[in-house]
């Protein structure tokens, strides 16, 4: 619970009127500006548009603010302030104290500060109001910062003023597999006698060049999507000896697999797997992502990229790429994707046989501000109100494995992984995350699959 700073929310009726009866007078009090929690200010005409510069404490200088209230008055200009975006150089001619972001995520940066539940506020003697968790939240970063749990939390500008709801709604979207899906059977790796697995292993160093680094999915609830083209993209390179070394198109998958499937609002790995194998998909090159802020508001593009059968399970695009300036319009395909068993050895052979793994994986809302460690989720918020405590499934590609000796004499071994939220975020786009606990369920459904690579494409290629 917040007190609530009227100067930055709203202007509240103030008095002891009867229930219904019309307040009679305003009231504002002091509230911690926006800068003190890493915001700052946004660019506009706010006092320069009503030509609003009063000297004093003006309550008549107030103007609307990305559903708050700003002021135009010297009161404002405090330690912690509540002035308008202009206020600085339109009303004093000075610069103003906090620079404009620069960058930053797509969703309005300030929002999630300023959008509290007004309608909740009550008047106890100070008025309280509750607040949907905000995705950055300085308070866990603190927390996690300054205990010994292994890993860093960083606070991301691209997360700015998205609430924890909507980081859960719109950056993940990999829907839970059925239980027949679940149930499928595993397919078992054959260990020689003796073999000894390495204590360390990465895919980009035993084949270089042909692990693709994570895209950003942005806004688009496609992670189902996007990991599964970032699977199937090293794989097809790998298994093809490097003749063809694509990076596949997520949209493709985005606004072509439409069965049961809901594009940017979330979708199934087994429905992929099976676009690709009988469909297929074109390179991102050619069909290229359309927009980080492809969700229910802003659904995802028609097809523009269908195929047509040409034998022996082969495809051949119909239409030229949807990206004008490239011609190459070949479709990629896959063999049915398997699953693995659930223990860390199986995953580990067949990642060191035959290139990155899918894996399915429980976010938790400290997870969005991983900076670098090996991440195991942390329950900072327990004890707090339950909307601070969210998850959503999520889908990513495993990469290697390895070992850390911490300082406090433990070794923690670990994964690593790619996200799809661009290399701002994490290490580099990366995370290493506790291996052999199924830590956030990443060892329960784990999935591979074989490029379809013939001769004749290699020939082609």
């Amino acid at each position: 619970m917040w007190g609530c700073p009227l100067g930055l929310l709203l202007l509240l009726l103030a008095g002891q009127a009867a229930l219904g009866a019309r307040r009679s007078r305003w009231r504002r009090e002091l509230a911690p500006g926006l800068h003190l929690r890493g915001i700052r200010d946004a660019g506009g005409r706010y006092c320069q548009e009503k030509d609003l510069c009063c000297r004093g404490r003006s309550d008549d200088c107030a103007l609307p603010y990305l559903g708050a209230t700003c002021y135009c008055d010297l009161f404002c200009n405090r330690t912690v302030s509540d002035c308008c975006p202009d206020f600085w150089d339109f009303c004093l001619g000075v610069p103003p104290p906090f620079p404009p972001i620069q960058g930053g995520g797509s969703l309005n940066p300030y929002k999630c500060f300023v959008s509290f539940l007004a309608s909740t506020c009550q008047e106890k003697g100070l008025w309280e109001c509750d607040h949907q968790p905000c995705l950055v939240d300085p308070d866990m970063i603190n927390t996690i910062n300054q205990g010994n749990y292994g890993w860093q939390a960083g606070n991301h500008s691209a997360f700015w003023g998205m609430t924890l709801d909507e980081g859960i709604r719109y950056r993940l979207g990999t829907i839970r597999p059925s239980s027949s899906v679940m149930n499928m059977n595993e397919i078992y790796m054959v260990m020689g006698p003796g073999e000894v697995l390495p204590t360390a292993f990465e895919a980009s160093e035993k084949w270089p060049n042909l692990i693709h680094e994570p895209l950003d999915q942005g806004n688009c609830a496609g992670s189902w999507a996007f990991s599964t083209a970032a699977v199937a993209s090293d794989r097809v390179s790998i298994h093809s000896l490097g003749h063809m070394t694509p990076i596949l198109s997520p949209q493709n998958l985005l606004s072509c697999d439409t069965h049961h499937q809901k594009g940017c609002r979330g979708g199934r790995l087994d429905g992929a797997w099976w676009f690709l194998r009988r469909r297929g998909v074109v390179s991102d090159n050619c069909y290229p992502f359309s927009g980080r802020d492809q969700n229910e508001a802003n659904p995802a593009p028609r097809c523009m990229m269908h195929s047509r059968a040409t034998g022996r399970g082969k495809r051949q695009a119909t239409a030229r790429c949807p990206n004008s300036q490239v011609d190459s319009n070949d479709i990629y395909q896959v063999t049915p994707a398997y699953r693995l068993g659930s223990d860390e050895k199986e995953i580990m052979k067949e990642l060191m046989e035959n290139g990155p793994v899918q894996a399915l994986m429980e976010v938790h809302e400290d997870f969005f501000l991983y900076q670098s460690g090996i991440y195991s989720h942390t329950p900072v918020s327990l004890g707090r109100p339950e909307q601070y405590r969210r998850h959503g499934t999520h889908s990513v590609k495993i990469t290697g494995w390895g070992e850390e000796k911490l300082p406090d004499g433990r070794t923690l071994k670990y994964w690593t992984a790619a996200n799809s939220w661009g290399p701002w975020w994490g290490e580099r786009g990366h995370f290493r995350i506790v291996r052999g606990a199924n830590e956030c369920d990443i060892e329960s459904f784990v999935l591979g699959v074989w490029g379809r690579v013939g001769m004749e494409d290699m020939g082609h290629h």
